[in-house]
């Protein structure tokens, strides 16, 4: 059977994600990059331009969006909104963090489940002369999430544990790395795609009015122990669990999420020069570049280390 030919993309962006455009871009020579004037009238309201909107007539064309506060989603879902309409081939959405993940359920009349009110509104983006629009998200905080999507739009849900395999391969102590995951959510999650690991489950318990974790099941002693989940916020049960398992005899602690979210620079307390004492310290903390924010201002501070989405967003973008 004849190899499908490359789809040649023209690939639009936000500011916050032009670095990462730049590096999708250098893993395909199909994939072009095209601009959006991004500016405000004097009220604050977006004043937005599509250059070289007649020339992607006909093409196929992608957004890599970064919604990273309320202020910056209006002006970028402006400028989704109006793309497919471009009489353009096909038109994709890569919003590689899914913001309002967490907040999917509701545990008292009142609350908001904002991630159903988010994935409505991406449900209206107009249909392209190819199709419904594809909308690439990564490891979005819960797969229930998927149904939240309306039948005019095509989710297409991907992972950057793949990254993680590779990075994990590349340690000298490759061969002594156990995984952790800090609940039962995160072991449901990921454990699959980490089956060839073995494994330590933790858990938050109730003792009197606090909420401590525990191993659940797993054994941590002398081993590079992993945890692994899909975002980080504050980090407060990231740190909680290095601590349980170093106290169980982790030779060392090392954390993965996907999102980096960390609100008011919540990643200071990261640093080794801010840790507790060796003991407290992570020996690596690895997050993608799914939120742009983040990277720049974790750059160059250990013990942070970024896996780059680019080369997965390229390939996704050929589906």
């Amino acid at each position: 059977m004849a190899k499908r030919a490359k789809k040649q993309i023209n690939l639009f962006y936000c500011a916050e994600s032009e670095e990462l455009a730049r590096k999708v871009a250098d893993h395909s020579d199909v994939i072009q990059l095209q601009t959006i004037t991004w500016r405000n009238f004097d009220d604050g309201f977006p004043n937005l331009f599509i250059n070289n909107a007649h020339d992607i007539r006909g093409q196929h064309v992608a957004f890599l969006a970064s919604f990273s506060s309320p202020g910056v989603i209006f002006e970028q879902i402006s400028a989704i909104f109006a793309l497919p309409k471009l009489f353009i081939s096909s038109f994709t959405l890569v919003l590689p963090f899914f913001p309002t993940g967490s907040f999917e359920r509701m545990e008292e009349e009142g609350d908001v489940a904002t991630a159903f009110t988010m994935a409505r509104i991406l449900s209206m983006i107009p249909k392209s002369r190819g199709g419904p629009t594809s909308i690439v998200i990564y490891d979005i905080h819960a797969l229930q999430e998927r149904f939240y999507f309306g039948d005019d739009v095509l989710p297409c849900f991907e992972t950057g544990i793949p990254l993680l395999l590779q990075r994990l391969h590349e340690l000298p102590d490759a061969d002594n790395i156990t995984i952790a995951f800090p609940d039962d959510g995160a072991w449901k999650r990921f454990h699959k795609l980490l089956m060839h690991f073995p494994m330590v489950v933790c858990a938050k318990v109730r003792e009197g009015d606090k909420r401590i974790v525990r191993i659940k099941e797993g054994n941590p002693e002398g081993r590079h122990v992993v945890i692994v989940d899909d975002l980080v916020q504050s980090g407060g049960t990231l740190i909680e669990c290095q601590k349980v398992l170093a106290a169980h005899g982790a030779g060392k602690v090392s954390a993965y999420v996907t999102h980096g979210v960390f609100p008011k620079r919540s990643w200071e307390r990261f640093l080794h020069k801010n840790a507790e004492g060796s003991d407290h310290q992570f020996a690596y903390f690895w997050i993608t570049d799914s939120c742009p924010l983040t990277v720049k201002a974790i750059a160059n501070k250990a013990p942070f280390e970024v896996l780059s989405l680019a080369g997965s967003i390229a390939t996704a973008l050929q589906i």
